[in-house]
């Protein structure tokens, strides 16, 4: 199985391609740790992502909320951005392990920010600006994450 793969996007188009090809493989129950500097395309990817599973409306970083919950038709997508998260215990006042759960897949940017309360990822895409796009380095640590990796690659 594979635990490491790296792309590239070329541009906007392309990450929101990326993230609805995750989309489609998925499982639910899943986490996914997004790591990148300001700007990287975090929330594009996202976008992306929830796209692929058929949302519609807007996506907008949830910076000053923390969390957006998209309910779509086979899945609820949480949407975390913890950028501005003070303490980590905030999270506990959010009710945060109620967010992770078998009918979810949870999108967590700046997880560092929620440690030690965040469940461990199932996989992790770092995002790194290019001078011609973004690079994509994704990481699997579970076994599903691996059996997405490997769906994503090919």
């Amino acid at each position: 199985m594979i635990k490491n793969w790296h792309t590239t996007a070329v541009d906007e188009a392309a990450m929101v391609e990326i993230g609805a090809k995750l989309a489609t493989v998925l499982m639910k129950g899943s986490v996914v740790y997004l790591t990148g500097e300001l700007g990287a395309g975090k929330t594009t990817f996202t976008r992306g992502f929830l796209r692929g599973l058929g949302h519609l409306g807007n996506v907008k970083s949830p910076t000053y909320t923390l969390v957006e919950p998209y309910e779509l038709a086979k899945v609820i997508v949480y949407h975390f951005d913890l950028y501005r998260l003070q303490d980590p215990e905030e999270l506990e006042l959010l009710g945060i392990r109620d967010y992770f759960h078998a009918k979810s897949i949870v999108l967590v940017e700046w997880p560092s920010q929620g440690e030690p309360l965040l469940p461990a990822p199932d996989l992790s895409l770092t995002i790194r600006l290019l001078d011609d796009g973004r690079a994509l380095d994704f990481t699997a640590f579970t076994e599903k994450g691996q059996q997405a990796l490997q769906q994503l690659s090919s």
